[in-house]
């Protein structure tokens, strides 16, 4: 069972047949259970990242909206239906298999994505270049059971597909349908209102909060106990990879921010500024205890890559081409900084 983001949290928790997400943000688990088998059942879903259901299995899809039937990707079958009563009545006519060795290799798999995340999150970086898995997995560990976590578009949100684990009881708000930027502050807010018992936690891009730092009076005035993580890694760091991986030199990616934890402290909020990746769990600790708003600001390192679950030659020639490109516009550091920590995540391809 390969699930999307939005349904992460309710699929993969206590779940033996969970191989992990799908589409662009997943894994190669993911990848294989959909396109390796015979039969692929979609449902409620019209999968989005068809470049990764490129194979000959045959696709069946139910949907409750016709018109997503189909929408993607050509279908063997095509259903309009509740997904919850049509498998009711499906499930009587299966004939259980015993052969298990397709299940046994996409959770092998997905053993082997694991493994790998707890690898990138065990290292915690360097002053300024904090590795962002390491604030992803270390808030997960940290945060309540049934708390509600909010994530910005963008980089944010592979950090929060990758590291942020279901209890049963968390949720996981983004625009994971629009990509609309600058989400998940706002979002945390209407989430503290409707649940003022839950945690929320908001992943927030130094980018994304940049555009709405108004809304920060609206925490302050309104004394919301939201917990801001502020991924700052002084760039725009999805537009910059979606640049290189076409071929391109980044170009007015690079962010100019003020103080973020500065800003928070004069609306009112308990501000934490993290440059050294030892400080960062008593600040995380304190900021969650605290019985009020805090922003915690942690320096991440931007040069982290989010891989996909397979690449092909003609991505990795083109990521080569921008940083050549770089290299002869006089931004040889930049693409040393970028070799440094990219050679860490070789093992993963």
């Amino acid at each position: 069972m390969a699930y999307t983001l939005k349904a992460k949290m309710m699929l993969e928790y206590d779940n033996r047949y969970a191989v992990g997400l799908t589409g662009l943000l997943g894994s190669k688990a993911g990848a294989r259970a959909i396109t390796g088998g015979k039969l692929l059942l979609m449902l409620g879903s019209d999968f989005p990242w068809k470049e990764f259901l490129d194979s000959s299995v045959k696709i069946v899809q139910i949907d409750t909206k016709p018109e997503r039937l189909g929408r993607r990707v050509a279908l063997h079958m095509g259903l309009c239906g509740d997904i919850g009563p049509t498998l009711r009545a499906l499930l009587p006519l299966i004939n259980p298999k015993t052969d298990d060795r397709f299940l046994n290799a996409c959770v092998a798999d997905y053993a082997e994505v694991d493994e790998d995340h707890r690898v990138h999150a065990a290292d915690p970086g360097e002053e300024n270049l904090i590795k962002p898995e390491f604030v992803a997995a270390m808030i997960d560990r940290l945060a309540d059971d049934d708390a509600i976590f909010t994530a910005d578009t963008g980089m944010n949100t592979v950090w929060a597909a990758r590291y942020l684990h279901g209890t049963g009881k968390r949720t996981l708000m983004g625009s994971f349908s629009h990509g609309s930027m600058a989400n998940a502050m706002p979002q945390s807010i209407g989430a503290a209102l409707h649940s003022p018992e839950r945690q929320v936690i908001a992943f927030c891009g130094d980018g994304g909060i940049s555009m709405l730092m108004g809304d920060l009076m609206t925490i302050a005035q309104y004394k919301l106990p939201i917990k801001l993580i502020v991924f700052n890694n002084r760039s725009l760091g999805m537009v910059e990879l979606e640049m290189q991986v076409a071929g391109l030199p980044d170009w007015q990616t690079k962010m100019i921010n003020p103080d973020f934890a500065m800003v928070a402290e004069a609306c009112g909020i308990r501000g934490y500024s993290i440059a050294n990746p030892a400080k960062l769990e008593k600040a995380l600790k304190e900021a969650l205890l605290h019985n009020g708003p805090a922003l915690v600001e942690v320096f991440t390192n931007s040069h982290v890559p989010t891989l996909p679950p397979h690449t092909s030659v003609g991505v990795m020639s083109r990521y080569i081409q921008s940083q050549a490109k770089l290299a002869l516009g006089g931004r040889m550091n930049e693409v040393w900084d970028a070799f440094k920590t990219n050679l860490k995540y070789i093992r993963d391809l």
